[in-house]
């Protein structure tokens, strides 16, 4: 007698898909990591790898994020500021030691001969000292304001527009964000050579206005 296959029943069916369930959510973590499942389907160790790569890996050259381009816009305002403060300074140090000289006879008298000739050794010092300090502190002054010129430039700068306006153009077409990226980097460079050595004759042109007034007191003083 032939033994007629019984349908199933709904218990043996919840139970093997409490089987399936089982077999695809409760996974250990070493056995995902190991590459053998990965929500029921099984992978290589290699994928994950590749992953890592792509997450650690550096942009394109032609990638540059909002931050950045903000970042470098105001680093080139800031140096720029800079600039402007160092010629303010220098302005300063110049009317001061301008007044300076024509309000007090006393420092006119120094860059005259007749001075030197038969004073004391203190005041012939200390008249010499005044007087080269004062024409030191006001070149210093004013050669923080002559332009400067560097070996390279920018589309910032209105001295190169010639050179560089068909380079921008070419770079507006192409929609290239990076050479607008670079146009501010380098002129950063520029703005940073440019104000260091504007704050190296301020630093200068200041010394020589203090020296231009200790010289004074002590000549003052030496009487």
């Amino acid at each position: 007698m032939t033994s007629t296959p019984y349908p199933a029943s709904p218990l043996s069916l919840q139970s093997e898909k409490v089987k399936h369930v089982a077999h695809v959510f409760l996974l250990s973590p070493q056995s995902v990591i190991s590459g053998k499942h990965f929500r029921g389907r099984s992978i290589q160790v290699s994928e994950f790898e590749n992953v890592t790569e792509v997450m650690l890996s550096r942009p394109s050259s032609g990638d540059v994020s909002a931050e950045y381009f903000d970042h470098i816009k105001k680093i080139n305002d800031i140096f720029y500021d800079q600039i402007k403060i160092s010629d303010q300074k220098a302005a300063y140090i110049f009317t001061f030691m301008l007044a300076f000289l024509v309000s007090s006879s006393e420092v006119r008298a120094v860059f005259s001969p007749a001075r030197y000739i038969g004073a004391a050794p203190g005041s012939i010092l200390f008249s010499g000292l005044l007087a080269a300090a004062s024409v030191f502190s006001i070149l210093s002054a004013i050669l923080v304001v002559l332009p400067r010129r560097l070996g390279t430039s920018t589309s910032l700068f209105w001295g190169a527009w010639p050179k560089h306006r068909d380079l921008f153009f070419e770079a507006a077409l192409r929609r290239d964000e990076r050479y607008l990226f670079d146009q501010y980097l380098e002129n950063a460079e520029i703005l940073s050579c440019i104000a260091r050595s504007k704050y190296r004759c301020v630093t200068v042109a200041f010394r020589g206005l203090m020296v231009s007034v200790i010289a004074y007191v002590l000549l003052l003083a030496a009487g």
